[in-house]
Formats: C-alpha cells, structure tokens, sequence
C-alpha cells in the first residue's frame, strides 16, 4: 500500500455517509487512543498473564495513524488480539512519512520482553536497524503490507519470518479484467500511476496493463504522485489530448476519486469508465453512486488480523508460510452496499492459513 490514502469530502448518499461515520469514528477513536495524545502512539490490547501458557507477547509497529488505510490495520491488531486474549502493544509513526520517528519506536521495543514482532515499514530500509537487533536476539519477525528490502534484510542478518500483504500485480490484473467487462467492443484506455519508480505503483500498472485484452489499447501511462488533485490535472489533459478515451485505471483511489472529478467536469461521466484500487471510504460510496465504476478492494483489517495470528502459529512452534496473499475483492455497483456495510473488515470470506498452524 502506498502511503497516500486519505479521506477527502465526496457527494455520498446520507445512508453512506451514516454507515461509514460509525466505522471511520470508530478506527479514528482507536487512532486517537493509540497517539496517546500525540506522543508515542502505543496502545495495549487483550489481556491475561502476558507469555503466559506458551502465548505470544507481541508487539507491532506500523505507518502513521493519519491514514484511515492503517487506522483500519490497527483494528485488526487490536481485534485479533482482544479476542484471543493476548497482550499486544501497537506503536505508529507519527505520520505516513515519519521514516526515523518510526525506526525509533521500534529500536525502543527491540529491547523489550515481546517474543514477536509485527513491523509495516514506511519504506524498505528504514527499520532494518531495529529488526537488526531483533535478529540478533532471536525474535520472531512478521512483516505486512509494505515488504522490508530483501538484501537490506540479508545485510542485518535478518529472516523475516512470513510476509503478508497484497499481491499488487494480481490487484492490477483484476482491474484490466474488470475495464475488459465494462468495454467489451475494447477501446483507448489510459492509465494514472502513483509516484516513478514506486514498487507498489508498478506492479499495480503493470498488473493492469499486461492484464488487459487485446481489443483494448493502452494510450497513454502518467504519474500523479498518489495524489487526487494532480491525478485530477492529468486526467483533465489526457481526455484533452484523447477525446476518444474510453476508460482510465488509476492505481489508487485517491488518484481514482480525482479522475472521476475531471470525466464529470468533461461532461463523460458513464462515458470513460474509470476502475481504481484500495477500496476506501470514499471510493466505495462513489462506486455506489455510480461515480467510479469500481475499485478492487484490499483489506488492511485482515492484514493485521493476519499478523497477529502469524505471531501466535510461530510461538506455538509452528513454521510459517514465507509468504501470504492478503484478501482482494472487487466492488462494483452491484454489491458496494454489502462492501461499505461490512468495512473495514472484508465481505467475502477468505483464507487465513495461520488460523490452522496455531498448535493448541
């Protein structure tokens, strides 16, 4: 995920805007809760004799609590964790860029009596001290969503116990299946990336891209820098430039919500057909009111459920799976009701091979 998902104002209808204002105040309570006002951003969840019994005493680190996406994967943790009644303190950086206040945070816990750690790096190098010295300590490491740099991780000394996040690449391929759906004649499409030479943004395009038919053209790639404003610019001079446009893939919903401003002040909305990915908030309200035609949905509440349950298998001696595909969906208009009634915990089922590794 990258790290450019906020929630802006959209035109959403009032039963929306009442069901999604109970579950974003209630990740955003949690939010306020683990910044401790600002500060350390820790916060513990479950409870009993911590290590207790063989169970895990974990402790998780992820991106900033200013960004709904992690709010959600907070409550995940701290949902796993009540329910299964182990201690877990989550730390947050203070902001989706805060790349050394983070690394702090978990250097201060490296030292710390936890037997597991689950760490969401704001980039692929930034915590490799801290899992250094976790390393050299035996620690068990669970990373999710944004992967630790493989050879940064080597260099430390440092074997990532199982990663769990989001194959890019397929949520790409699920977007072009789904823009093939919506143009069955084919047609010129266009496509907005996030930042040049982000991992995430690249597997998403060319998931996206080598995904699509060959009926549809692909005639233009731009990069708006996760933003919904820039992406609103470049969508606004791509239907300038091809008027014969006839869908656009953005590679997150903000950058998605941005193009679907500039189809409507073209006068097109229903007309180019705009397909985004990360499933938040705003984008499910707007794939209900027809403004986006769809976005496929990742679930950063199953996520962090996911890590927790990591944790618990590797403590009871299980050995993990190097590697674990987080859950997808696609929303379209058809079923965003059951989508934003559910969130931000997924509406279909899905596997967790973790829940079968924990030994009793």
């Amino acid at each position: 995920m990258q790290v450019s998902k906020q929630v802006s104002n959209t035109r959403v209808s009032k039963s929306a805007r009442r069901r999604f204002g109970g579950a974003v105040a209630a990740v955003a309570v949690l939010g306020l809760a683990a910044c401790g006002g600002g500060q350390s951003g820790s916060i513990q969840a479950g409870g009993g004799q911590a290590g207790a019994g063989g169970a895990p005493k974990v402790a998780a680190v992820i991106k900033g609590l200013d960004n709904p996406f992690f709010q959600a994967m907070q409550k995940g943790i701290q949902d796993d964790s009540a329910a299964t009644g182990i201690q877990t303190t989550v730390q947050a950086a203070t902001s989706v860029t805060d790349t050394t206040g983070q690394a702090d945070k978990l250097t201060g816990l490296a030292g710390q009596d936890y037997n597991c750690y689950v760490v969401n790096p704001i980039s692929g190098t930034n915590l490799v001290q801290g899992i250094a010295q976790l390393a050299s300590s035996g620690k068990t490491i669970v990373n999710i969503d944004s992967p630790v740099d493989p050879a940064a991780a080597q260099a430390a000394s440092a074997k990532i116990a199982t990663y769990i996040g989001t194959d890019n690449n397929a949520a790409g391929k699920t977007a072009a299946q789904e823009m093939g759906t919506l143009l069955p004649s084919g047609g010129k499409v266009a496509v907005v990336g996030g930042i040049a030479g982000d991992v995430t943004s690249g597997d998403r395009v060319q998931g996206f891209t080598g995904g699509v038919g060959a009926n549809i053209q692909v005639v233009q790639t731009v990069a708006a820098n996760w933003d919904r404003q820039e992406a609103l610019t470049q969508a606004t001079n791509i239907l300038a430039a091809h008027p014969d446009v006839t869908g656009i893939f953005a590679a997150n919903d903000d950058m998605g919500l941005g193009v679907t401003r500039a189809v409507a002040n073209a006068g097109k909305t229903g007309q180019v057909h705009v397909v985004s990915v990360d499933g938040n908030p705003d984008a499910l309200a707007a794939v209900q009111s027809g403004e986006l035609a769809a976005t496929v949905a990742q679930y950063p509440y199953a996520i962090g459920e996911m890590g927790v349950d990591a944790c618990r298998a590797a403590v009871s001696g299980a050995t993990l799976p190097a590697r674990v595909d987080a859950p997808v969906a696609l929303v379209t208009k058809a079923n965003a009701d059951q989508a934003i009634a559910a969130a931000p915990k997924p509406f279909a089922s899905y596997a967790n091979p973790f829940s079968a590794l924990i030994k009793k």
